[in-house]
């Protein structure tokens, strides 16, 4: 028997009827509540009236495509819904503009179905985890704190809207500070893949950049080691804590 998760909706948004009927066949076996749209502008409606645990989002999109309903999702004021994208093997330049626009994943077509309802769960687990019975201490560096409990970043005061996936590569780097790590140790650490696209960590370090950086062209923080990868450096004047 699967386990049945909480309750609130994933919002399928695919205009192949086949993919759209294998996809909520799937992820209602698998104990989610599903609802369907057929076109962009159609995915705006449901999304506002249902606000979604998760979107499962096809890019092409008729009217609407699936590049700007992520942007308008991400526009939306509270937490930030998660997305998982459903995209064309041809198409990595819209997936990279679709990660970089704070999609939290993709499932590349043909896919296998099961392996969406792992990353759909996969995605849940991270962005809706409880906080620990023993909250751990927030993590500062200079201006920057974190508090991991309670899943929120301020930098100077000014709180930070952060993907599940960019909050916790964020939090990983802080709990790491002056360590390098390549894509692929951030793919395992941080996505829980044994396997990827490494792309996918290079685009969410620039998204973090672009928020927790004074200059994310000049990186002070999020610090590239070529050839190597990536190394938090906290300021001289406040390291991490833990």
């Amino acid at each position: 028997m699967n386990p049945r998760p909480t309750a609130g909706h994933v919002l399928v948004v695919e205009d192949d009827p086949t993919v759209a009927e294998v996809v909520t066949g799937y992820l209602t076996r698998a104990g989610y509540q599903v609802a369907h749209a057929a076109d962009g502008l159609a995915a705006l409606d449901a999304a506002a009236a249902l606000r979604p645990r998760l979107v499962v989002l096809d890019l092409m999109l008729p009217g609407l495509d699936g590049l700007e309903v992520c942007r308008w999702l991400r526009a939306q004021d509270g937490p930030p819904v998660p997305v998982v994208m459903l995209t064309a093997r041809n198409e990595e330049a819209d997936r990279i503009l679709g990660l970089e626009l704070g999609a939290d994943d993709y499932v590349s077509k043909p896919f296998s179905p099961r392996e969406l309802v792992l990353r759909v769960a996969s995605v849940l687990r991270r962005a809706e985890a409880p906080p620990p019975a023993a909250a751990p201490a927030p993590l500062r560096a200079g201006d920057l704190v974190v508090d991991p409990a309670a899943r929120h970043a301020v930098r100077g005061g000014r709180r930070l809207a952060l993907t599940a996936r960019e909050f916790d590569l964020l939090v990983f780097l802080l709990r790491h500070p002056g360590r390098v790590f390549s894509r692929e140790e951030l793919l395992r650490q941080v996505w829980g893949w044994d396997f990827g696209d490494a792309s996918t960590v290079t685009v969410h370090v620039r998204r973090l950049r672009e928020k927790v950086e004074d200059d994310p062209a000049a990186p002070k923080l999020i610090c590239t080691v070529w050839s190597a990868g990536y190394r938090f450096d906290p300021p001289a004047d406040g390291a991490p804590g833990s």
